[in-house]
């Protein structure tokens, strides 16, 4: 708290003598396309004074410090022809000049429109952003096929995505594991509704409600500073101009389900009261009917001398997916201009989706040798996964996330002042999640483990237990009810201050900022046995549907006979004339509540070293404190008991130094040394033990986890090209500090108990990252007739991690990666633009990487290298109408994972091809 006041101190002195400063004359304004859009990053100059300034992401922009006379200002855009105005200042006054440029500019008869103009606002923020960064804009990712931010996101340099459902869901950036990122929304990191981590859900957010995503690969001092990997900013879009009214209506069909896709959006957005007040209104609406064929195994060895000539499936599972998701988003934002000095500003927005699952699974399990009947033996299970009437008989994944923020941009003389307060909620609730299960046990299998791609196990004894049939026994009927609750508090409050001018400017900027969150997740899980168990056995019987496909994709598998969803959802299991009911407390021993407070404050000077050198020094402070509380399960009582509240607290303090070298306007060499941090999971922290009594199984949390720190090196080479391209080359380098992995062990001893699996998260000891960085975009108008219509778009990353000391006992020596580490990344892009037509195949490659550590080398899971294909096209009918279509993983590329090697199948899981179609109008 002392350091906190001392720094307080100094910033409001600071503050105090820059606004005493002699006073002078302020020039705003907002650069404009011919279609009163906003261009974000264009370069505003006044040359006879050395002045200028870079436009923000919503195309404003702000010179301080101007004598008062009359000057010449001039700004370029790649892509569009440069403009120039007079405008006259008096000192202590503030000027406004808006300015339009020529869009529709050709470039060898290229019209710069559609794709070319959304490539064109990303590059030209990208050039003259101070620190390392990679943009998308709004639309350049309307000519993607990608449905949310997550599939945005893997066309970026560097980043690599998981896939749920056919959809990315979780993002890599830079061989770091989705923990080790941010994902913001106009600077406030969103919570993440997730039960027990801060991983963001990518598939929540919408691509289409979106302006523009930035990907802050070094931070700057301003920046929060728990990026490892990188912090995702989302940036909404701002109120335009003048009026703006765009809708989008489309359709589709998924393959794999043979069922149709919806999708609409609009836009509308307006300026009233004399342009002092600014609207933008939008929404967005996708209902997509999916499923996939999911093929699941767990392996282990016989021999400890031969493990993968002995290596043998102990469990088998055969599931069928069969989903509707629904995500809506909406959004408003409001500005609204108190003077030419002093803007006030509010935007929300809030993101909804609901996926209605039913899984059935069929389970080969406690697969082994038995010697003494030469024979392999174990059981089945027979499982399905549904809901109740009000979840439409499936399990109900019902998440949010919302975020309001009230704000306002100030100048107060030569200083400008900014603010914001915010609030976000992220949600997830599972209401009445109902399981049932059946099971035959002591059978005999034919097995066949040659393949390991494709390992056979076969119920051979008795035969009538290949599927379902009166051979099995009723095993439990489960219903749950999950909550989870992720509640962020935030005020940050920056002033920017300038000092020197000519050749050697400089800026100081300061700030301070509060967080404070609270998270809580609160589980109930019932069982129910059937009074008259006879009678429900010969019910459920008569209640069976084949799930069998014949082109099931995951392999030569069968789901078999499957319990109903209908018959599941539609049990009255609180009917206690019919069901007895238990609740299941150690399922309990998952509930937790954590507080989080976070109270930071940074300075960071912005320095000019003569025309071309650009230096950004300074140091941020990070203060955490935190309550953490759980559950303790007494497997002996079945009880919980409340832990005690566990606290802690302590400061990072994370110098960062950027240097930015313009060698002109448009080739620039970068270098960056940032300090950066992750701190561990929420559940993790919590000190709770849960007990799996069936499995002889128990985990419990870790009070004692430190965060995970990072330093961080970046070199990069810029060449932008005037006809709306890129060519760039880098390196970055990370010694990570104290990553956290979850260590288990086999047959640990415990307190005086023997578990079969023991598990707790752990800081398992440090690793060094090393990276190259390639990069090419580029028109293509050099080349004659119609060949000067194609572009490329194209990257590659190469990533190498490696881990020293290990601290997972037994582990110590492994020569491994870091979890979430792609050696390869690859996007390539071909398109094609014309006044009216644009199409665009887009191919994307991630190499495998090791994603969860075992006890040992063979127990590690890895995710398996992908190759995604997507094309769409586009076709203007007027200028404001268009067609458009689109289809996605042309090459049916599943989501699978091995176990040691990549030979060894852990899960394959496919979503075939889905098309989508539709109009969108520009009014």
């Amino acid at each position: 708290m002392t350091k906190l006041k001392f720094f307080l101190s100094v910033f409001l002195l600071t503050l105090a003598l820059a606004v005493q400063a002699e006073p002078s004359g302020v020039i705003k304004g907002r650069v404009l396309d011919a279609d009163n859009l906003s261009l974000p990053g264009a370069a505003v100059f006044i040359e006879s004074i050395n002045k200028g300034a870079i436009s923000d992401n919503h195309g404003y922009f702000t010179i301080t410090g101007i004598p008062g006379g009359a000057y010449q200002l001039s700004v370029t855009y790649i892509g569009f022809n440069p403009d120039e105005k007079q405008v006259s200042v008096e000192d202590g006054e503030t000027a406004v000049v808006d300015f339009s440029l020529k869009s529709g500019i050709e470039l060898s008869e290229i019209v710069v429109s559609g794709q070319l103009q959304g490539q064109s606002k990303a590059l030209n923020t990208q050039m003259n952003k101070g620190n390392i960064t990679n943009i998308i804009s709004s639309d350049q990712v309307g000519r993607f096929p990608d449905a949310n931010i997550g599939d945005a996101l893997k066309r970026i340099p560097g980043i690599n995505v998981q896939y749920d459902q056919g959809e990315a869901r979780f993002g890599n950036i830079r061989g770091t594991s989705p923990q080790y990122n941010s994902v913001m929304v106009n600077g406030e990191r969103i919570p993440s509704a997730e039960a027990e981590d801060r991983t963001v859900q990518l598939d929540l957010v919408p691509a289409d409600m979106i302006q523009s995503i930035e990907v802050n690969k070094a931070v700057t001092p301003d920046m929060d500073a728990d990026a490892i990997g990188g912090a995702v900013n989302l940036v909404t879009r701002s109120a335009p101009y003048d009026r703006r009214v765009s809708l989008t209506l489309g359709s589709g069909y998924n393959i794999l389900v043979e069922k149709p896709i919806y999708n609409g959006a609009f836009v509308i957005g307006d300026r009233f009261l004399n342009n002092k007040l600014g609207v933008i209104a939008s929404a967005s609406y996708h209902n997509h009917q999916l499923g996939s064929d999911n093929f699941e195994s767990e392996w282990d060895y016989m021999d400890e001398n031969d493990k993968d000539g002995t290596a043998f499936t102990e469990e088998i599972q055969i599931r069928q997916y069969y989903l509707q998701r629904i995500r809506q988003s909406y959004s408003l934002s409001f500005d609204y201009k108190l003077n030419e000095n002093h803007t006030l500003f509010a935007n929300g927005i809030y993101n909804h989706r609901n996926d209605w699952e039913n899984r059935y699974r069929t389970v080969y399990k406690d697969i082994e040798f038995d010697e003494d009947a030469n024979a392999w033996i174990g059981m089945m299970e027979k499982e399905t996964k549904g809901g109740n009437p009000d979840t439409k008989n499936a399990r109900l994944e019902d998440q949010r996330m919302m975020n309001f923020t009230l704000g306002g941009d100030h100048q107060l003389g030569p200083v400008s002042a900014d603010w914001t307060a915010s609030y976000s909620k992220a949600s997830e609730e599972r209401p009445n999640e109902r399981y049932i299960v059946y099971e035959v046990e002591d059978l005999t299998f034919a097995t066949d483990f040659t393949d390991k791609g494709a390992p056979k196990v076969t119920g051979v004894s008795p035969s009538s237990s290949a599927d379902f049939s009166s051979d099995y026994a009723f095993a439990e009927i489960t219903e749950e009810f999950q909550l989870t609750e992720d509640i962020d508090k935030n005020f940050k409050l920056n002033f920017l201050i300038p000092w020197l001018e000519d050749d050697f400017k400089n800026s100081l900027k300061l700030g301070v900022r509060y967080k404070g969150k609270e998270k809580m997740r609160n589980n109930r899980m019932f069982e129910y046995s059937p009074n008259d168990e006879d009678a429900f056995n010969a019910a459920t019987l008569g209640n069976l549907e084949n799930l069998t496909k014949d082109n099931f994709l995951a392999g030569d598998y069968a789901a078999g006979q499957q319990v109903s969803k209908e018959y599941l959802g539609e049990l009255d299991l609180t009917n206690s004339s019919l069901f007895e009911e238990e609740p299941i407390v150690e399922e309990e021993a998952g509930n937790f509540n954590a507080t989080e407070n976070i109270v930071g404050g940074y300075v960071m000077l912005n320095q000019n070293l003569g025309p071309n050198l650009l230096v950004i020094a300074g140091v941020r402070v990070e203060n955490t404190s935190q309550e953490y509380q759980g559950n303790q399960y007494d497997a002996d009582e079945d009880v919980n008991t409340l832990s005690e509240k566990v606290s802690d607290s302590y400061v990072n303090v994370l110098p960062g130094l950027h240097l930015k070298y313009d060698f002109n306007r448009t080739t620039i060499l970068r270098a960056a040394w940032t300090n950066t941090l992750a701190r561990p999971n929420y559940f993790s922290l919590v000190p709770y033990r849960e007990i799996e009594r069936e499995d002889n199984e128990i985990a419990i949390g870790n009070p004692e986890l430190i965060p995970t720190t990072s330093m961080n090196f970046d070199l990069m080479f810029e060449k932008y090209f005037q006809s709306i391209g890129i060519l760039s080359g880098g390196v970055f380098y990370k010694d990570i500090k104290d990553f956290i992995v979850t260590e288990t062990r086999e047959n640990y001893l415990f307190e005086g108990t023997t578990w079969d699996t023991y598990s707790q998260p752990i800081n398992g000891g440090n690793a060094e990252i090393f990276g190259l960085e390639l990069a090419a975009q580029r028109q293509l108008d050099f080349l004659p007739g119609f060949w000067k219509n194609f572009g490329v778009y194209t990257n590659y990353t190469y990533t190498t991690s490696s881990i020293s000391d290990f601290r997972i006992e037994g582990r110590e020596d492994d020569d491994i990666s870091l979890p979430g580490t792609a050696k390869h990344t690859f996007n390539g892009s071909l398109s094609y633009e014309s006044k009216r037509f644009s199409f665009r195949t887009s191919l994307n490659y991630s190499s495998d990487f090791v994603d969860e550590f075992g006890e040992e080398a063979f127990y590690d899971r890895y995710y398996n290298e992908t190759v995604h294909l997507d094309v769409n096209a586009n076709y203007a009918i007027t200028p404001k109408f268009r067609l458009y279509a689109e289809a996605n993983n042309l090459l049916n590329t599943p989501l699978y994972y091995y176990q040691g090697v990549s030979s060894r199948l852990m899960q394959a899981e496919y979503y075939n091809v889905r098309f989508q179609f539709g109009v969108k109008f520009d009014l």
